[in-house]
């Protein structure tokens, strides 16, 4: 009986022992990702970080670090910091043509001027990260990959659209060429100051843009001087 109860009493005391241990909770697993996920995670976070420092204060170490990667990671998937810019401005320059391609859908030039215009100024307000890594010059890129590259682009396509209607004017539609980069470029530059102040509002700045360009291509002088070298 003796020998029960201390059983028992074993038992209990085993039960409401103050140093019994309770069942820790696993940590849970990573999700591993894919090489396609990791590349555009890569991306993403390059795309910031080159957007706020350039490409010189930009390191390999910094994109590892964000991404929780090592650095071979980096340089398995893009070869080193020049190939992983070369993506980054790469899918920039395709995204800012394929919005302006997409929004030249008017018939009257000046509508097209329009499109044009808030196309690239859409652009800088939705995708300001990418904007800014596009004016920012890198010496290791070629000239295909600036932003100079983009608006030449543009204005090759401006220039179709002026050389049809200088012809139509009995202007010169070889210079449609210098008209084609001297729009593009006051709307670039217009761009690049409207990105930091923002104000007045997008169709604003737009229709002013419009407004310098079309009232001065609908009085052009079918042959320009200057004044002050008329007066020497």
């Amino acid at each position: 009986m003796t020998e029960r109860n201390g059983a028992n009493a074993g038992r209990h005391g085993a039960a409401e022992s103050p140093h019994r241990t309770t069942p820790t909770t696993k940590p849970t697993p990573r999700i591993r990702m894919s090489a396609g996920q990791r590349r555009e995670q890569l991306i993403r976070i390059a795309r910031q970080l080159f957007a706020e420092r350039g490409f010189d204060a930009t390191s390999i170490e910094e994109v590892a670090s964000r991404a929780k990667v090592s650095k071979p990671v980096v340089y398995e998937h893009f070869g080193g910091k020049e190939g992983l810019y070369a993506v980054v401005v790469d899918r920039e320059v395709r995204a800012l043509l394929e919005r302006i391609a997409t929004a030249l859908t008017a018939g009257h030039p000046r509508e097209l001027l329009e499109q044009a215009a808030l196309a690239l100024l859409g652009y800088i307000e939705e995708e300001t990260s990418g904007f800014r890594v596009l004016v920012r010059e890198s010496p290791v890129m070629s000239p295909s990959g600036s932003f100079s590259s983009v608006m030449n682009d543009v204005a090759h396509r401006v220039e179709h659209i002026l050389g049809a209607e200088f012809s139509s004017r009995g202007y010169d539609p070889k210079l449609a060429e210098l008209y084609s980069q001297a729009l593009v470029g006051m709307v670039a530059l217009t761009g690049r100051w409207w990105l930091e102040v923002r104000r007045p509002g997008k169709e604003t700045v737009a229709a002013h843009l419009v407004n310098l360009a079309w009232n001065g291509l609908s009085h052009l002088e079918a042959k320009p001087g200057l004044i002050t070298v008329r007066g020497q």
